[in-house]
């Protein structure tokens, strides 16, 4: 079997591995020892295979991973999330819809700290949910503000898929997180424009709070002042140059502990559970990155990227006619791969395709992420619909399919945006840190 053939062979067993339920990480390792297997025999593979775990868990730059978790883990269990949410919600009070907008906009804030869509997912759904339904909200209208927003946390600073990306295409990962900003802020108001639409199409679903105070509007600033410093000065220390990442993650997780501490929020039994939830994600996660690592090893040797590049330049199709198909098949591929597993699988496949078009390897990493983002909110297996249903059973999956389906179109129009004006996402790395 030649080496194309095995590569495309090893795809195919891959995907129907993942339909069958097994494990991302052992589907990874097991097609990629199998095929490195074949490609160069027992010996080598099985040095590989010893040898991953090594090189993996050296990597400096997936230091931030399990850092930003249990950042993340942290101001949730100490309540510096719910005070978020509060600020907003009364900052927004009197405006239809305006729970909704506090939700997208807390779990924009919540995401920029975590990194983690789920985890903003969710923590929003135990914050917002409850309030919402006080205020009679429909659960679709809840469930779609809340899955929408959870959402934001892998494009905002500091993403984990950005970090996974930049480990497996060997890209600076202070340059993707300033490519994520604006199309972040963006995809932000987009979802707010929605909301609002959503208010004012059907009222009924999202009833007018009482306009607060501006008294109680002061008094709300002033709660969410410690979640706001944690952000300022840890992601503001990656933009100024003064923190690597990583250093940005450690400050992160000692500001988040040493304010729960202060405030008597948290106690040596929340941090320790804290700490075993952290440690807990992020080895599922280095599990997948290692799987990841040796299937991406057999799909170099099998030279299919490179097949795919010259196939598609042979057809003559322009670059917007391949990017629009990549786009499509990761919108496919959304509907049955959680996204960690989706950025490691394909982007060894996708990312010499589309950069033997022209297109820079940081806009396509924000393209990635949006497609996972639509990935994460679309029926029928959209993974913070699941979560959201996991922490309110009460809640029928086809109202969160229902209430999710108006945001689908915030994504794809931003999508639209950065194929016609990459400049979207290569504008602030180019200011902080010159060209490519």
């Amino acid at each position: 079997m030649s080496p194309p053939i095995l590569g495309a062979a090893a795809v195919v067993v891959l995907f129907v591995l993942l339909f069958a339920r097994v494990p991302v990480w052992a589907a990874l390792v097991l097609v990629g020892f199998v095929g490195n297997m074949g490609l160069s025999g027992f010996d080598s593979a099985f040095a590989l295979l010893g040898t991953t775990p090594f090189d993996t868990a050296s990597i400096y730059a997936l230091s931030v991973v399990p850092l930003f978790i249990i950042a993340g883990g942290v101001a949730s269990t100490t309540g510096l999330s719910a005070d978020l949410f509060k600020a907003a919600r009364v900052l927004l009070s009197g405006m239809r819809g305006g729970l909704s907008v506090a939700t997208i906009v807390a779990s924009a804030c919540f995401g920029a700290v975590c990194g983690s869509s789920i985890a903003t997912a969710a923590t929003m759904t135990r914050i917002a949910l409850g309030e919402m339904r006080r205020a009679d909200y429909a659960d679709t209208v809840a469930t779609g503000a809340i899955a929408a927003g959870g959402s934001l946390g892998i494009l905002f600073p500091p993403s984990i898929i950005l970090v996974l990306y930049a480990a497996i295409s060997e890209q600076s990962v202070p340059k993707l997180f300033a490519a994520g900003l604006l199309p972040g802020i963006v995809l932000m108001l987009l979802y707010i424009l929605v909301a609002v639409v959503m208010a004012y199409v059907r009222p009924q679903d999202s009833p007018m709070a009482p306009s607060a105070s501006m008294g109680e509007r002061v008094r709300a600033l002033s709660k969410p002042w410690q979640f706001v410093s944690l952000f300022g000065v840890s992601i503001g220390g990656i933009y100024a140059g003064i923190f690597s990442p990583t250093e940005a993650a450690s400050v992160s997780v000692a500001g988040a502990v040493l304010l729960g501490a202060i405030g008597r929020r948290l106690d040596f039994r929340q941090l320790r559970h804290t700490l075993i939830v952290g440690v807990r994600t992020s080895c599922s996660l280095f599990a997948i990155i290692m799987g990841a690592n040796v299937f991406s090893s057999m799909m170099v040797q099998t030279q299919l990227p490179t097949l795919l590049a010259d196939a598609a330049r042979s057809l003559a199709l322009p670059g917007l006619a391949v990017m629009a198909l990549v786009i499509l098949a990761y919108i496919v591929m959304g509907c049955f791969l959680e996204g960690i597993g989706m950025i490691l699988i394909t982007v060894p496949v996708f990312l010499p395709l589309v950069k033997s078009f022209g297109y820079d390897p940081i806009w396509f990493a924000i393209i990635v992420v949006i497609v996972v983002e639509v990935g994460l909110i679309h029926p029928p297996v959209g993974m913070n619909l699941f979560v959201i249903q996991a922490q309110a059973p009460d809640v029928k999956i086809g109202s969160i399919y229902r209430g999710i389906l108006p945001f689908l179109l915030a994504p794809l129009v931003l999508i639209v945006l950065l194929l016609l004006f990459p400049g979207l996402a290569l504008w602030l790395p180019g200011v902080l840190y010159g060209a490519s």
